[in-house]
């Protein structure tokens, strides 16, 4: 697969240890991480074309990933 734009060790690079750590001891963090990379590589696809959407749903899409961004930087900052 090619590169995905906006990972989660590429947006917080300062984390990428803490990320690992908190995957394994913390369900809730794990469940957002998974699912802030499943919103972003549909995001990816429907960019590329792979998988096409509406641009409503693309919007909503972005927001998902904002909002799931925002609680796990809050998460890795607290």
């Amino acid at each position: 697969m090619s590169n995905v734009p906006h990972e989660l060790a590429e947006e917080f690079p300062e984390f990428v240890e803490k990320m690992s750590e908190m995957k394994t001891g913390n369900a809730h963090f794990a469940k957002l991480f998974d699912e802030y990379h499943e919103v972003n590589r549909a995001i990816h696809r429907a960019e590329t074309n792979i998988e096409p959407t509406d641009d409503f749903n693309m919007e909503e899409m972005r927001k998902t990933r904002m909002r799931l961004k925002d609680e796990i930087y809050g998460m890795l900052n607290g």
